[in-house]
């Protein structure tokens, strides 16, 4: 079986197979001369020696310019026939090396997974958790691929006119990041020349201020508006909110809104939502009458503790695999049961992964 690969025993060696088995290539003089692709003998052997070599490395030099060209412009997307990655963070006899964050980036298609409304939050607060403290980490193709898609995330936003304050805060803090790379800790910790990084701060600006001069236009509709709605179902439609600050702005639009979304119990079920019982006991807040403060509770607790995060859809991860998948698009699982085996991936948790 011969080594597609360069290994200790045949370090770039090619082989061919026989009636005994397979055979080391040895090319003699004549052989070289015949083959087109080698070094011709007589050109080595006279004396003219200046020009040997330059057809061929002028060749080579013109096709890594058009190579080069190719990759500083192309938006493409890495693209791969699998939707799942296998997660190894170590050396066995089997496998070497380990997976990386910026291989699962390429391999997961989130370029794909942001056109999906119940994947589109996951993938920000993903890439925010990596704007954030694992930028450096990742490979110069992994960075290129997530400005891609970063791009595409803007475009949307601009174009379906969704969910534009979670990528407000994602721009702000990569645009932190980057400032504070470029210019304060320096040079050497960024993959590729410093003024690419300086024109991608200047992009980053510019998706800012068109997402700041973003104007949703006012939707026409025939049927029954929201505040035609019972009460009843106003303060329903308010409990099902789980962010603070869609409830807050939310009451700033009628003072019946801003009636209901001061409603102690709201704000009683919004931080029994996202906090526990014992997280309440350490940290409880008490009104003049002796009264839970509810809202004020919520905000105390949101300083000191992270606050439950709820999407659509997630990466799950296989434990008797080690695999990292969207689960519609499946994985290879040899499992019994492999519903039993599948674990969801919250975004601080995909991080964590390719932790070493």
């Amino acid at each position: 079986m011969p080594f597609l690969g360069k290994d200790w025993r045949s370090p770039g060696w090619s082989w061919k197979k026989t009636d005994v088995g397979w055979k080391r290539i040895i090319f003699y003089g004549h052989e070289l001369e015949d083959n087109n692709k080698e070094i011709d003998l007589k050109a080595l052997c006279s004396d003219n020696k200046e020009n040997v070599f330059v057809g061929e490395v002028c060749e080579l030099a013109s096709a890594k310019r058009k190579k080069d060209l190719y990759n500083n412009n192309t938006k493409s997307q890495f693209v791969f026939t699998d939707k799942w990655i296998y997660v190894q963070k170590g050396s066995t006899k089997e496998r070497h090396g380990y997976c990386t964050l910026g291989e699962a980036l390429n391999r997961l298609d989130f370029s794909s997974a942001i056109q999906d409304l119940s994947r589109f939050n996951y993938v920000a607060k993903l890439f925010q958790l990596i704007a954030r403290s694992q930028l450096r980490n990742l490979s110069g193709a992994a960075q290129k691929n997530y400005f891609n898609i970063l791009e595409k995330i803007v475009r949307k936003v601009l174009d379906d006119h969704y969910n534009p304050r979670l990528v407000k805060d994602l721009l702000q803090d990569l645009s932190s990041t980057l400032h504070s790379l470029a210019i304060h800790v320096g040079r050497c910790v960024l993959v590729g020349n410093v003024n690419i990084w300086l024109c991608r701060l200047k992009t980053i600006h510019e998706w800012k201020q068109q997402l700041n001069n973003l104007h949703i236009p006012k939707q026409i509709c025939n049927g029954v508006s929201f505040n035609e709605l019972p009460l009843h179902t106003q303060n329903d439609i308010l409990c099902k909110l789980s962010d603070a600050c869609d409830i807050i702005n939310l009451g700033q639009a009628t003072p019946t809104l801003q009636s209901l979304s001061e409603s102690s119990i709201l704000w009683k079920k919004l931080c029994h939502f996202h906090f526990s019982d014992k997280q309440f006991c350490k940290n409880l807040v008490l009104s003049k009458s002796d009264h839970v403060d509810w809202k004020l509770m919520y905000f105390t607790l949101r300083k000191h503790y992270p606050m439950r995060e709820q999407y659509g859809d997630t990466l799950h991860f296989c434990k008797h695999c080690s695999i990292l998948f969207w689960q519609d698009c499946g994985h290879p699982c040899t499992a019994i049961d492999p519903d039993s085996c599948l674990m969801p991936i919250s975004p601080q948790h995909f991080i964590e992964l390719f932790q070493f």
